[in-house]
Parts: C-alpha cells; sequence; structure tokens
C-alpha cells in the first residue's frame, strides 16, 4: 500500500474569449507566453480530461488511473461507484461570461453521452471597482416574460444582478439562470460536468467573427422558474475558530478557513477517512502531517486521500484555505 500523501495535479488551461492573464499574474500558474486564458481546472475526473498527478510515487498517473487501482485508499467509505464527481476551477473573467444554466442529474444522464448535473459554487477572490454577476431571475419572472426579453434581444433586466466583493460566496444550484460578468477572479467548485447551456450572449461573436451557438430549448427545459434571485451565502461558523460554512448541500461541502491579517493560524483537518479537496486562493500555507511537510502558495490545490491520518495547516497571515467535501463528512 502506497503511503498516503496530499495529490498534486497539472492544472488544464481554458482559453476561452473572456479570459485574460491573472491567473499567472494573481494565483501564480504558469500560463503558456501568449493568449487569454479563463480557466485552470484544478482537480477533474470527467471523459473530457482527468487530471495528472505531479508529485509522490503516483505522479505521471491520471486521477482515473489512482481511482480506479486505489479506490478505497482514496475515497475511503464514501458512496462514490465511478469518477470523483467534484471539479474545483479557477477563473479569470475580463469580459461577461453568456447567461446559461445547467441540468440537474436527472435530465444529464438523459442526454448523449449521459453526464452529472451541475450544482455549483463561486467564491469571489478579487472583485474589480463595479463588477457584477448574475444570479438568478428576478422576482416573478415567468418563462414567457423571458421569451420575450430573448426576441427583444436583451435579457438583463430580467436577470436579478449582484455586485460583489472579495469573500463573498454565491450558490447556484442547477437549474438556476447565471453568468460571471467582467472583471472578476473566482475560484468554483462544481460536480463533474461540462454541460453548459447558453441562453444569451451579449450579441457578440467569437474569434472567428461567428455568433456562438446557444441552446435555448435546452435552457428553457432546465430553468428553474420557481427559484427566483440567489443570494449571497451567510458564513455559518461552525464552531472552530476562524473556520466557516460557506456552502453545504447535496453535492458538497465548502467551508473557508482565515488567518486575521496579523496572526499566523492553524487548523486540523483530514483524518476522518474521507477525502479532502484543499485549496489556497490567497496567502501561503504550510501543511504537516504523516508524509513530512510542504508549503502550498496561492492558487495552489492538494487532494487528500481519505487514508491519509490528521495533518494541520499553518496558514500565514491573512491567508484562505478552502476545504471541500462530500456530504455526510465533517471537518477535524
Amino acid at each position: 500500500m502506497i503511503a498516503p500523501y496530499p495529490l498534486r495535479f497539472q492544472p488544464l488551461f481554458r482559453d476561452y474569449l473572456w479570459g485574460g492573464r491573472r491567473l499567472q499574474s494573481v494565483l501564480g500558474k504558469d500560463l503558456p507566453p501568449e493568449g487569454i486564458w479563463a480557466e485552470s481546472w484544478e482537480v477533474v475526473d470527467h471523459p473530457q480530461h482527468a487530471s495528472v498527478l505531479v508529485n509522490g510515487p503516483l505522479a505521471g498517473q491520471s486521477l482515473s488511473q489512482v481511482t480506479a487501482d486505489h479506490r478505497q485508499w482514496l475515497f475511503g467509505e464514501a458512496n462514490i461507484s465511478g469518477p470523483l464527481p467534484l471539479l474545483f476551477k479557477y477563473l479569470d473573467c475580463q469580459r461577461v461570461l453568456s447567461v446559461q444554466v445547467h441540468p440537474d442529474d436527472a435530465y444529464a444522464t438523459r442526454m448523449v453521452p449521459p453526464d452529472l448535473g451541475k450544482t455549483e459554487a463561486w467564491l469571489i477572490i478579487d472583485a474589480q471597482p463595479g463588477a457584477v454577476l448574475y444570479a438568478g431571475l428576478k422576482q416573478g419572472v415567468t418563462r414567457e416574460d423571458l421569451l420575450q426579453a430573448l426576441h427583444q434581444g436583451d435579457v438583463e433586466p430580467c436577470l436579478h444582478a449582484i455586485q460583489p466583493q472579495a469573500g463573498d460566496c454565491v450558490f447556484i444550484p442547477a437549474g438556476t439562470v447565471h453568468a460571471l460578468g467582467a472583471g472578476l477572479l473566482v475560484a468554483e467548485i462544481q460536480q463533474a460536468s461540462n454541460t453548459t447551456f447558453r441562453l444569451y450572449d451579449w450579441q457578440r461573436v467569437d474569434a472567428n467573427g461567428q455568433p456562438r451557438a446557444l441552446h435555448v430549448q435546452q435552457s428553457l427545459d432546465v430553468i428553474d422558474f420557481a427559484s427566483g434571485p440567489r443570494p449571497l451565502q451567510t458564513p455559518v461558523e461552525t464552531g472552530i475558530a476562524g473556520r466557516q460554512r460557506l456552502v453545504a448541500c447535496d453535492k458538497f461541502v465548502m467551508d473557508r478557513a482565515v488567518a486575521e491579517d496579523d496572526a499566523q493560524a492553524r487548523f486540523a483537518l483530514g483524518g476522518d477517512g474521507q477525502m479532502h479537496l484543499l485549496s489556497l486562493p490567497q496567502g501561503a500555507a504550510t501543511l504537516s502531517g504523516e508524509f513530512g511537510s510542504e508549503p502550498m502558495a496561492s492558487g495552489q490545490t492538494v487532494l487528500l486521500p481519505a487514508a491519509l491520518g490528521p495533518i494541520t495547516a499553518h496558514l500565514s497571515p491573512g491567508s484562505c484555505l478552502l476545504d471541500i467535501f462530500l456530504p455526510g463528512s465533517s471537518p477535524s
């Protein structure tokens, strides 16, 4: 049996038209020298891509291989029969994203090829002045209202707009109309799905001068018109000083551990027989445990196998660490 250790992966960079260069300038990603880069997929196991390990005795193997060969070592007793059902990424939004919606599991499994649904949550790392995001339809907007807005070529009046600040969190259940706006740097946890229905794209064209494909009928099929606007999440104290619960749903739980600006902080993590995904959107940290000690820099992500014993995260002043795990487990 391989001695458990924090797993690090090679990020996958995606060059969508709304990206920029802040994945490198702010989060330290080693981007290609040219181009605009919108997303860094940190940990994913999906038919379209599986993350590849870059450290330890499993270096060079894909997450799919590790799952196949070391399932209990990785997941413990969690009820995971297939790939890791979560995807974690960073997004650099330099232009507004399309207005879109994701299906739930029931709809997505009927697609060809089948996929998971997509419930997600955003943590705002940085918001430039005036930046806006859209989370849900305004209260009372109906299917007929949205169709009329689409025919008129402007859906923005139907959307619930938020001017977020760094540190804000937004939960986007499947079926929620949404869009991230220009000037946002975001950490996102989602189901491991790449199914997106594009409802509206602000009348713009792609690099070839062509409008991007829309999926209006599919969007209308999956929108939850009863859900209304999505508010900012209210962090919930966990009983552990400095640690708050940002999101708890049936797909994932996301906690945030923070060191104050004038002091270091220590947090006990893992050691509960569950897999944990840790990422550091801001600051610096050192992880220590049975594997020894290793640093984490801003923008870095690790996966703690379920077989790993308890670890301690030492956070530098002003640092923020995300601890993401599957429902049914609890923080140490």
